[in-house]
Formats: structure tokens, C-alpha cells, sequence
């Protein structure tokens, strides 16, 4: 990207062409285990390689996954790498807000989480489920000891790519798993992190009732149905659109919207940020607007007032609308997902 960028975002960027080729399809891979729970037929069912439980080895003692209850599971991770994982895990570290919304919406509450994306805090749109819950350090950047303190039996790591970092969190738990790709749609994510915590059948649920709300919510925008919908991050340096399958952009596809032609690509990475200049390709029927950072915001506030902005179709007709960047501009989970088409349905139904 050729605007400045931080260097978690320029380490993510570069790791798509590294780990693209295996992706979290990995996850759903199961090897052998042990489990009593109702969701283990599923999830064995559910894996490519249609592998049978078998039981697997003790850890060693001491360690934390030495207390997990019942037996042990063998996944592989986002990268391919066989991961053997408590098969009803009990103290699980999110280290992404992604991972920690798959998790809580699989009905689990994890014993340690990180920061958002951008922020010095959980996101917003979980800050009623994570109460009391530790943090242990910001997104893909964890604090060893508090990692400790949470003593955890399995870490959803996201899509951690730093060697090093993945070394020390295996010396606290072997059981962590990488669980993205940097290419992989949440879907994907989702469902092997679903099978990774021996929940298959109801993560496959869970998408299909977010499907039903998408296309549901979709059909009843009456004159706005199909509209082509902009969707575009505010940086410091100026508005960046959002590619095709892209978190927010999938939701709205999901929607049977549509978007600007000038947007109509494939990719799920969005554009170097504009200038004032290029400022007419974030046009759309619709236009929704979302930062991550104070200067982000400030920056936004600043163009409104400018004659290139105001000249926007969408904002002439008074259909430009501000929504959260912790949600929006993400990778996305289901419950991130419920609340992109509540705010489109909110915006878009109203007219």
C-alpha cells in the first residue's frame, strides 16, 4: 500500500502471499481424538478428510492443558500444521476480536481477550459480552504474562504470523492454533473455529440463520433493493473503498446489493487512500463511512466541509452514513455480520 501504515498492517498485508495457499479450509481437517460431546460425530462427519476419532496421548504435566477435561482432538491449523487441542477446551485466549467473536457466538466465554483493531479497548459491539473478562494485550500483540494468568488450555491465535510470538504462546499451551488465513472470508474462519472447539454443527448453523437474516433483511429495502452500496474507511490520509469480498462488502452482497462500478472487483484488501482528486470513485446510491483512529476521524470531520465531498451524489441526497470502523472495517465474525445488516437496514429501509 503506498500510504503510511502501521507496522501490524503492513505484516499482515505481506503475510497474504506467504499462507494464502492453506487458509482456515485447514482447520476443518480433523486427525484423531477423543471426545464425549454431541457435537464430535459432526465434526468428524463435517472434516474433508472424513478422519475417525481414535484417543490421543496425555500432555505433558503441569502444563495447562493437563487439566482440561476429557480427552484430546487433533486439528490442523490455518497453515497445515497438526495442532493436538483439548477436545472440550476450557480456558480459551481470543487474539483477535475475530476470534473472540466466533467464540462468543458459539455460546463460549473465553478466559482472555485482546484489544480491537485500533483500539485501546474491546470493540464496542461486544463490550456487553466481555465484561470482566482479562485482556491480555492488543490485537496480535499479546503480553506473555498476562497470556500466563489466564491460564489457558487452547489460543486462537488469528492470523499470527510472527514466528517468535507463536513460539512463546506454544511454551504457555501447545494448543494454539492460527486460525486464518489472511485471505480467508469469515465463513471459512468461522466454521474451523467451530470445529476446532468441537462445535461444527452449530457454527453451520449459525451461518445459515445469518444467511436467512441477510436475504431476508435484503428483500425488504423496498425502493433501495439492490442499490449499490459504497463502502469506505476513512484514513488520515484520505478514503480508501473497500474490495468485493471484503468483510463488509460480502454482508451486502449477502444483502443482494450491489456496488459502484468503480468498486465492482474482486479482492477482500481495500484501496490506497484517495486523494480529493480521485475522490468521486467512493460514490454510491449509498455511501457508508467508517474510521479506526482519532486522526482518521479528524480527518473525515475536515473534508466534509469541502466542496469535493459535498458534491458526492450520496451525500446530496443525504445518504451518506457514519458507521463503527471496529465493526466495519474488520475481518469479520457472525455477530460483526448482525450488525452490518442492522445498520444498512436501519439506513436503507428508512427511505
Amino acid at each position: 500500500m503506498s500510504t503510511p501504515q502501521s507496522p501490524l498492517h503492513l505484516a499482515r498485508r505481506r503475510a497474504v502471499q506467504a499462507v494464502a495457499a492453506t487458509g482456515a479450509a485447514a482447520l476443518l481437517l480433523v486427525g484423531c481424538g477423543s471426545s464425549g460431546s454431541s457435537d464430535k460425530a459432526s465434526s468428524d462427519k463435517g472434516s474433508p478428510s472424513g478422519a475417525s476419532s481414535t484417543a490421543a496421548g496425555s500432555p505433558a504435566a503441569g502444563s495447562p492443558a493437563a487439566d482440561a477435561a476429557g480427552g484430546k482432538r487433533t486439528v490442523k491449523d490455518a497453515t497445515g500444521t497438526a495442532v493436538e487441542i483439548p477436545a472440550e477446551p476450557k480456558r480459551i485466549v481470543t487474539l483477535t476480536q475475530e476470534d473472540l467473536d466466533a467464540v462468543l457466538a458459539l455460546g463460549l466465554k473465553p478466559a482472555g481477550i485482546t484489544n480491537g483493531q485500533g483500539l485501546n479497548e474491546p470493540p464496542a459491539y461486544l463490550k456487553d459480552k466481555v465484561q470482566g473478562i482479562p485482556v491480555v494485550g492488543n490485537l496480535l500483540q499479546p503480553v506473555m504474562d498476562k497470556v500466563i494468568a489466564a491460564k489457558p488450555d487452547l489460543i486462537l491465535a488469528g492470523d499470527m504470523q510472527d514466528q517468535q510470538v507463536l513460539k512463546q504462546l506454544r511454551e504457555i499451551t501447545p494448543a494454539t492454533l492460527v486460525t486464518m488465513a489472511p485471505t480467508d472470508d469469515w465463513k471459512l474462519s468461522f466454521r474451523g473455529i467451530g470445529n476446532a472447539l468441537n462445535k461444527l454443527d452449530q457454527a453451520n448453523k449459525v451461518i445459515t440463520d445469518y444467511d436467512a437474516k441477510a436475504a431476508k433483511a435484503g428483500g425488504e429495502l423496498g425502493a433501495n433493493k439492490g442499490a449499490a452500496v459504497s463502502i469506505v474507511r476513512w484514513n488520515p490520509t484520505g478514503p480508501s473503498w473497500m474490495e468485493k469480498k471484503q468483510f463488509a462488502s460480502g454482508v451486502a452482497i449477502d444483502m443482494g446489493l450491489t456496488r459502484p462500478k468503480a468498486q465492482d472487483k474482486d479482492g477482500n484488501a481495500h484501496t490506497p487512500a484517495l486523494s480529493l482528486e480521485k475522490i468521486n470513485e467512493i460514490d454510491g446510491d449509498w455511501l457508508f463511512l467508517s474510521t479506526l483512529t482519532d486522526d482518521g476521524k479528524a480527518a473525515l470531520k475536515d473534508v466534509q466541509s469541502k466542496p469535493a465531498y459535498q458534491d458526492l451524489a450520496a451525500v446530496k441526497n443525504n445518504h451518506a452514513v457514519t458507521v463503527d470502523g471496529s465493526v466495519w472495517s474488520t475481518r469479520g465474525g457472525p455477530l460483526a455480520a448482525g450488525v452490518v445488516i442492522d445498520d444498512i437496514s436501519k439506513a436503507l429501509a428508512a427511505k
